[in-house]
């Protein structure tokens, strides 16, 4: 500040109007190009900030000599790559539509395989040319890797220097470097026909919209969807959705003896759509909030403020980004089951046995499948690094209003949806397992009687 002090308030605001418009433009949301040289900005520094994601530890592991990946003939270095990650095989979805990286590769006889698990995911495709890598950093949200498919060479997995962002850094990733699951309408080659339009999905998309360009094995029941269909472009609804309909195998689409699994799991799919987006939206509640503080504490000290001094604009885009977080962390809108789900792999039970559970054994993970995914309506990224690394000012505002909805005070329709019974069992769940985030929220009186 004393070198600002010989200056005139006139000057002082000229110098804040300049400094303001300088970082508005770094401020200002938008996607392609521009995007990526935004995250490259002060506060995020996307590419040069060190990262500790599940995949940036294991090459270190590589590196150091304490881990070893092992070739495969078959599928080259991806079972090994799942077994180091922690990735389950049960988790495997077939996408056949030509929109990754390596679209060439890809057809309706030869679809991608993806496999997740809560903060990594893995892509693979028939004589590809790299595994595709994403993990999720606690801090800087998904980063992108690569490892190439040849055993003439030690396995060199590099982070993707932002191709990627081309497309996984926009509207459809909620404005920030993430993920996405894209139902089309695919062409006999599995090119979708754009001009029919596509659809990124999550957990509120109607069953009726979800997995045009993707395999689909599992009971739904009455629900159809646009899964395992080609599309029609001359007619006017361009997908047939009975053929493809409560599929137990995809014997009869494709040859399945390459694939790690022999379906493609209707569980793990709705869960991908809904996981990719939450992740999204913690990586967005993260960016937003730091640059908003940034913003502030460029200004504060361009007009001789106090350090701390934190704008009604940097308010509401905390507040802003907080409900947005709060929507997805209670499963806000998500869309009625109209029948029973069922998978077809040991997905469920995978996922389930992850915990943690309470002192009555009840799980976060817990599905229910009858009329919405989880039993009891919380999201289980809440025990994330993701989650527990937010900035205060933002995890903050989320834990506060944490404590009114769980407590019922909070009676806004939002969060209708949430029944008293579903309340008290997320309340008990929380104290048992996430005891310190508990406090948290219980130094709220309402809420603390909850507990008693």
């Amino acid at each position: 500040m004393k070198r600002l002090a010989h200056l005139t308030t006139a000057t002082r605001c000229l110098y804040a109007s300049r400094l303001l418009i300088a970082v508005s433009l770094v401020l200002v949301s938008s996607s392609g190009l521009f995007a990526q040289l935004e995250f490259e900005n002060e506060p995020i520094n996307y590419h040069t900030t060190p990262t500790t994601d599940r995949i940036a530890k294991l090459i270190t592991a590589i590196e150091r000599g304490e881990t070893k990946l092992t070739w495969d003939e078959t599928h080259g270095w991806l079972p090994s790559m799942l077994k180091e990650l922690d990735v389950p095989r049960s988790s495997q979805t077939l996408v056949f539509s030509k929109t990754s990286l390596q679209l060439s590769k890809i057809s309706t006889h030869r679809p991608r395989a993806l496999y997740y698990n809560d903060d990594t995911y893995v892509g693979w495709v028939q004589r590809g040319d790299v595994v595709e890598l994403g993990a999720v950093d606690p801090v800087q949200g998904t980063i992108f890797y690569t490892l190439k498919q040849s055993d003439h060479q030690p396995p060199d997995i590099r982070r993707d220097k932002g191709n990627c962002l081309v497309c996984h850094a926009s509207t459809r990733t909620k404005g920030v470097p993430g993920l996405l699951i894209r139902s089309v309408f695919p062409a006999e080659d599995g090119q979708p026909h754009f001009g029919l339009g596509t659809q990124t999905t999550d957990h509120t998309t109607p069953f009726a919209e979800r997995f045009g360009g993707w395999y689909v094995t599992g009971n739904h029941g009455a629900m159809r969807h646009r899964g395992n269909a080609i599309a029609d472009d001359t007619k006017d609804d361009p997908i047939d959705p009975e053929p493809g309909a409560n599929l137990s195998t995809l014997d009869s689409l494709i040859r399945t003896q390459p694939y790690l699994e022999p379906g493609s799991d209707l569980v793990a799919l709705m869960l991908l759509e809904y996981q990719s987006q939450m992740h999204n939206v913690l990586t967005r509640a993260s960016y937003e909030t730091r640059r908003a503080l940034h913003y502030d504490s460029v200004m504060n000290a361009a007009l001789d403020r106090e350090a701390d001094f934190r704008s009604d604009v940097t308010e509401r885009r905390i507040t802003s980004e907080g409900d947005r977080l709060l929507a997805y962390l209670f499963y806000c809108d998500e869309y009625t089951l109209k029948s029973p789900v069922h998978g077809t792999s040991k997905f469920v039970e995978d996922f389930q046995n992850l915990g943690p559970r309470d002192k009555q054994g009840r799980s976060l993970r817990d599905f229910d499948l009858q009329t919405r995914m989880f039993r009891y309506p919380l999201s289980y990224l809440i025990y994330s690094e993701a989650f527990d690394v937010l900035p205060v000012a933002v995890r903050s505002y989320v834990e506060t209003r944490m404590a009114d909805i769980l407590s019922g005070k909070d009676e806004s329709e939002e969060f209708a949806h949430l029944t008293k019974a579903d309340r008290q069992a997320i309340s008990e769940i929380l104290r048992d397992t996430k005891p310190a985030l508990w406090q948290r929220i219980s130094a709220s009186t309402a809420t603390a009687a909850i507990a008693d």
